[in-house]
């Protein structure tokens, strides 16, 4: 195959929350276009083992709670232990918290906690860590799966995964402007509703009339979507993509 059609050919990727629905995707679809992934699981190492036999053994797993402090920089150093170098870090994983403003305060406090650890500080300690690496190796991509919450807000039960949603925005936003000049690339990926488990959850409370009622197009989103658009902004050429927020939300935000 020529490089036109395997761009990725050649490139390791860290993908976090690998054995989930969009991580999955991603994963299958960085393989067709030539990368090895490095498949990251929390809980599910059936559901990892399963995506490394489907993708022919192309790769590695690797384990780490996010949840924990130590977790992110142990997930990185194990990732750069089995591949010697890794060239771009998809952040996909996280959490949606739900919790009342009438809850307790001290339930309060531990959802946002809970909610910022998985979907931002965990986050900030891979970047710091991928950007040193890819300093000293001349550059590399990082891929933040934010949402469209963190762009328009949201309901009043998830305030904070709207917020820790947000927060990534910027902190890619941040990552592209100081360390652009490195050759180190941020994109972030925003989606409205995808058809995962926490959409079928939704589903299962509200109907399907609910999920798709403010999207135009009708339909939430397929993960083999953000997949293919994950896997586009990795490619070599893309690189004045960086900074940017790609929206994947069927015109339910317009910005």
């Amino acid at each position: 195959m020529s490089s036109h059609s395997k761009p990725l050919s050649g490139q390791t990727v860290l993908v976090t929350g690998a054995s989930g629905a969009i991580g999955s995707a991603i994963v299958q679809e960085l393989v067709q276009e030539g990368a090895r992934p490095i498949i990251h699981y929390g809980r599910d190492q059936h559901g990892a083992d399963i995506l490394l036999n489907q993708i022919g053994g192309a790769g590695w797993t690797v384990q780490a709670d996010l949840a924990s402090a130590e977790g992110p920089l142990g997930l990185w150093n194990q990732a750069v232990g089995l591949a010697g170098r890794v060239d771009a870090i998809v952040n996909n994983a996280g959490v949606r918290t739900e919790i009342s403003v009438e809850a307790d305060l001290d339930d309060w406090q531990a959802a946002w906690r809970r909610e910022f650890q998985l979907d931002f500080f965990a986050v900030t300690d891979l970047c710091k860590a991928a950007i040193l690496h890819f300093r000293a190796h001349g550059g590399g991509r990082i891929i933040n799966m934010a949402s469209r919450a963190g762009q328009r807000g949201y309901s009043a039960e998830a305030m904070p995964y709207g917020a820790a949603k947000a927060a990534l925005i910027n902190l890619t936003r941040s990552i592209a402007r100081s360390f652009g000049a490195d050759g180190i690339v941020a994109i972030a990926i925003a989606p409205g509703w995808v058809r995962t488990q926490m959409a079928r959850e939704f589903v299962s409370r509200f109907g399907e009339a609910a999920a798709v009622a403010d999207i135009p197009i009708g339909r939430m989103a397929e993960p083999s979507e953000i997949a293919e658009l994950v896997s586009f902004a990795l490619r070599p050429s893309q690189r004045s993509l960086s900074g940017a927020t790609l929206d994947v939300n069927g015109a339910s935000y317009i910005r």
